[in-house]
């Protein structure tokens, strides 16, 4: 049963991920709990378009972000958007993800990293840093 509360349903996320089924998949979990997806991207540059496209609202709450693309990685992207936006909430969602990655998203200021193998942990993990920001 999706999460009703006003701050879980106000939240946002902008899909970032080169794998149109990766995307396609995450929309659906995202949604599923009651989550609203404003936007996709397939690499770090149309990422960075759809953030400044998004700005203002619905500005994303969240942005899920894949870190292996063409062009950018995520952590490049993460690091141009949280240069101007210290404060926007970014998920790192990984199929490599490892304790150097980890490391670098972390320092970089990046909210939660998950794995692509734990999909079903993905709408639990930002509505968590949802609330915790409100």
């Amino acid at each position: 049963m999706p999460m009703t509360s006003p701050t879980v349903t106000a939240a946002t996320v902008l899909v970032v991920d080169d794998l149109p089924d990766m995307r396609m998949l995450a929309r659906a979990v995202l949604e599923r709990a009651g989550l609203r997806v404003v936007g996709e991207a397939s690499d770090g540059l149309e990422a960075l378009d759809r953030v400044h496209a998004l700005d203002p609202p619905p500005v994303p709450t969240v942005i899920l972000l894949d870190n292996q693309m063409p062009g950018l990685t995520g952590l490049e992207v993460a690091a141009q958007v949280l240069a101007l936006n210290p404060s926007q909430l970014i998920v790192m969602f990984s199929a490599y993800l490892n304790d150097d990655l980890v490391a670098q998203a972390m320092e970089l200021g990046v909210a939660a990293c998950v794995s692509k193998g734990d999909v079903s942990k993905l709408a639990t993990v930002i509505t968590d840093l949802v609330a915790s920001r409100s």
